[in-house]
């Protein structure tokens, strides 16, 4: 019996979204709680990175149920970051300069120290599972007025980079 590719490119892509992160403990998150510190984002921010100067900004849209991030770092082309919240689940899509569109889910928070962790969950425009993609977020929302960021980046199935930065709010 044949297996048509797209059975067998929808299994990989299964794989990989429960590849590479683990759930949180007791495997629940307070998304309403992660999204609602999240909005606090809203401005403008700065960060020096090895790429160049990274100016962030955060928007509150659509009556404050969503958060829009448009980041543009050095000279490559800006990109849109949309959270929002699906239920209980706080979610995460990534329009990517690689052309794809990865979404994540929030798999960990803790308020007192301010980590957030996402994990790839699945994504638009991803020609295979191997294809180059942002595949894991990590904030760590220090004050008010400072932020640490790491995008994971993966290829073939591995990690292939991760972009950090640690930006001050301007306004």
């Amino acid at each position: 019996m044949r297996i048509p590719t797209l059975v067998i490119t929808n299994l990989l892509l299964a794989a990989s979204v429960t590849w590479g992160g683990e759930a949180a403990p007791g495997g629940i998150v307070d998304g309403a709680a992660a999204f609602d510190r999240l909005k606090g984002l809203a401005g403008q921010w700065e960060a020096d990175t090895p790429a160049g100067k990274a100016r962030l900004s955060y928007e509150l849209i659509a009556g404050g149920s969503a958060l829009v991030e448009r980041v543009a770092m050095g000279t490559m082309p800006v990109m849109l970051t949309v959270y929002n919240l699906d239920g209980g689940r706080l979610l995460l899509t990534h329009y990517c300069m690689a052309g794809n569109q990865p979404r994540m889910q929030a798999q960990a928070f803790d308020p007192a120290t301010g980590n957030l962790e996402f994990r790839f969950l699945d994504a638009t425009n991803l020609p295979n599972p191997a294809a180059g993609h942002m595949h894991n977020a990590s904030f760590r929302l220090i004050d008010a007025d400072h932020l640490a960021t790491a995008w994971e980046f993966y290829e073939d199935g591995h990690l292939k980079m991760t972009e950090t930065a640690r930006y001050t709010r301007v306004r």
